[in-house]
């Protein structure tokens, strides 16, 4: 890893390939958003761009597609399973893991984590409260899923916390800046299962969200994003953030 006196460490390429060369035991949690994909039940269906798949037609402030949202269900599990042992080899012993899915794909999503290696320790349910699109004929889809998991049996004694297992945040709190962007405040919750002035590691990075969060609860961020786009923007708004006094 490339040493800094910033309290962040960003990386612009493959997840995959960047995540090869970072060090074993290296960090003390992964909070991610990987691409779900999962919009469409046809080859062709996902191969459509993310902003046809998952953004509500008319929206006022289109935002750039992104990369690696075409996967079936095998070749997602197939990929997952590598970026996510990678994952599990540099997190430290007892260390989180917390990756975002759907509905459609939380099996996938759950196989992968075990066959990576982690510990599957439950499902947080993030409720999009009244921020879902509307389905005639069929109940909200009001819910995606955080798969938590940890590298080896949890020390609950290091860090004794009790929160919540549903986690009610509308989608479009304090704006977007990416096409799926979750908002600051649900992973400013997800972040409380961390130890104080942890590491913490985004694969997936986009627009740094997890970053921003990350960096205001006192951590060090790892970050790691593919599109030049999104990284400029991931860039931005981490230099944004002011020197955390608890980053060593």
């Amino acid at each position: 890893m490339t040493h800094t006196t910033l309290p962040y460490t960003i990386h612009r390429g493959d997840a995959l390939q960047v995540l090869r060369g970072l060090a074993d035991a290296s960090v003390d949690a992964v909070i991610t958003d990987p691409p779900y994909c999962s919009g469409g039940q046809t080859m062709a269906a996902r191969a459509r761009p993310t902003g046809e798949k998952y953004i509500n037609s008319g929206s006022k402030a289109p935002l750039p597609d992104f990369e690696g949202d075409f996967r079936d269900q095998r070749g997602f599990l197939a990929w997952a399973s590598q970026w996510l042992a990678e994952c599990h080899r540099v997190t430290k012993p007892g260390g989180h893991l917390l990756a975002f899915i759907d509905w459609r794909m939380l099996p996938t999503m759950t196989d992968a984590v075990q066959v990576a290696g982690w510990v599957w320790q439950g499902i947080v349910v993030w409720d999009k409260t009244g921020g879902c699109r509307p389905q005639r004929g069929r109940f909200r889809s009001q819910a995606e899923y955080v798969v938590w998991a940890s590298r080896g049996p949890l020390d609950i004694k290091a860090h004794p916390v009790v929160l919540p297992g549903v986690l009610p945040v509308h989608p479009q709190l304090g704006g977007k800046q990416h096409q799926v962007g979750k908002p600051e405040s649900l992973m400013e919750k997800l972040l409380a299962i961390v130890p104080p002035a942890s590491t913490v590691l985004d694969p997936f990075m986009g627009s740094a969200t997890t970053g921003v969060a990350a960096l205001r609860a006192g951590h060090h961020f790892v970050g790691v994003e593919m599109s030049e786009g999104y990284f400029d923007v991931a860039e931005k708004r981490l230099q944004r953030e002011p020197p955390n006094r608890f980053v060593q």
